[in-house]
């Protein structure tokens, strides 16, 4: 009995959505071209670089110039580890990122951070490989 409480519990939670995340989809985003930043990462790392800096402020000038707009951050890591490792990493990559955007003033509600496999990279605008980027995607306005 104890044993079916907790894995109704555990199932309970996976599916309830993370609190923080605002409520709009990033489906699709990845398939967008206009609006779209990469941020490149060092080998298994989640430090914006002094490279990165200046694709970081030119996404952090497109979305304080259209408030209007939801962005969706996308962090991607590749074989930098187990996968347990590396879909972390991608995470942890998007985190540091949106956290970048908040912290020059755009509003959390705006912001969505997720992790994606390699697969979803976008392999022709990063300069860097992609699985070690985020990509910032200013979604079209609703």
């Amino acid at each position: 009995m104890k044993h079916a409480l907790l894995l109704a519990l555990s199932i309970t939670l996976v599916a309830l959505p993370a609190l923080a995340q605002p409520r709009f989809s990033c489906v699709g985003a990845e398939k967008l071209e206009d609006d779209v930043f990469s941020i490149a990462f060092p080998r298994g790392s989640a430090t914006i670089t002094e490279a990165a800096r200046s694709p970081l402020a030119a996404a952090i000038e497109a979305a304080l110039a259209a408030p209007e707009r939801n962005i969706c951050i996308l962090g991607h890591a590749g074989q930098e580890g187990g996968a347990t490792t590396s879909i972390q990493l991608a995470a942890q990559r998007a985190r540091t990122v949106s956290n970048a955007l908040a912290e020059h003033g755009i509003g959390a509600e705006r912001l969505r951070a997720e992790a994606r496999s390699a697969q979803y990279s976008p392999t022709v605008r990063a300069a860097e490989p992609p699985s070690r980027t985020v990509t910032i995607v200013l979604m079209p306005a609703p």
